[in-house]
């Protein structure tokens, strides 16, 4: 079985009975912020909740759970012989943090109409990337983590800035020195480099293949550049504080499309914890 990283569930979901053995195989939690890895035969036909999934010609699929989804979604695969399976996936609920963070400049709590302005364009151009449906399945290989250290901020936890409640937390924030190199998780095509937007200051962001993308945030210096295809661990930024941050650390964030999963779950622990 094809694993997206050591340490994840796996889940094995019974076959339909059929005059044929038909394969399909899930591997990855199905939880909350989960992204999870399918193995169906070549040419097989995926929806998830009556939505065609992207089918690779190897019969690799994804499918995505949301901070908030409770399901059950219903999985439905015709095979190339025109028989399906249907199965109904059960998700797991999650208990989320509450994270304080205070200290942090007014206008980046409470942006003016000018900030709101920039903000609305420079989020259509991060919808444009999450957007895009890239057949190449990239991910195959699986992630690792984009740079050690302390793990300071938690995927789903609900975020107080300067005592105003605001959107829960969809990454992972990982502390380290200024200047330490950040690494690609996992094989990608670099969709976005920009190096001062209004909140992530200099961001990144890579195309991992059929809806699957990364985001790497508060740079002090980008060093991909759009359209370079980048390979598992080569250096894409630097570690930094710029956009609206209080430290030098990465926000790493992930996206199916749409859905914002949990990157901690793509990579188990954090070496060294």
């Amino acid at each position: 079985m094809i694993k997206l990283c050591a340490g994840l569930v796996v889940a094995l979901l019974a076959l339909a009975p059929t005059t044929a053995a038909h394969e399909l195989r899930l591997d990855g939690p199905l939880i909350q912020g989960g992204l999870v890895l399918g193995k169906a035969e070549p040419d097989a036909e995926v929806r998830l909740n009556g939505d065609r999934v992207r089918v690779s010609p190897e019969g690799l699929f994804l499918v995505g759970f949301g901070r908030d989804d409770e399901g059950p979604f219903e999985l439905v695969v015709r095979h190339p012989d025109g028989s399906v399976t249907r199965e109904s996936l059960a998700i797991e609920k999650r208990a989320y943090q509450v994270q304080r963070i205070d200290g942090l400049p007014a206008a980046m709590v409470t942006p003016d109409e000018a900030a709101l302005a920039r903000i609305r364009s420079e989020n259509a151009m991060i919808a444009d990337v999450r957007a895009r449906d890239t057949p190449e399945a990239l991910f195959a290989a699986g992630f690792v983590w984009p740079v050690t250290g302390p793990i300071s901020g938690v995927y789903g936890s609900q975020r107080i800035l300067n005592g105003e409640p605001r959107r829960p937390h969809f990454g992972v924030d990982i502390a380290a020195p200024e200047g330490t190199p950040v690494r690609a998780p996992a094989d990608g095509v670099v969709a976005l480099a920009e190096d001062d937007l209004y909140f992530t200051g200099g961001t990144v962001m890579l195309d991992h293949g059929h809806g699957l993308t990364s985001v790497f945030s508060h740079l002090s210096a980008v060093t991909a550049a759009v359209g370079e295809r980048v390979s598992q661990g080569a250096v894409i930024g630097r570690i930094g504080a710029t956009g609206r941050a209080t430290g030098a650390h990465l926000d790493w964030r992930v996206n199916l499309f749409k859905t914002r999963l949990d990157p901690a779950l793509l990579v188990g622990p954090m070496p060294g914890e």
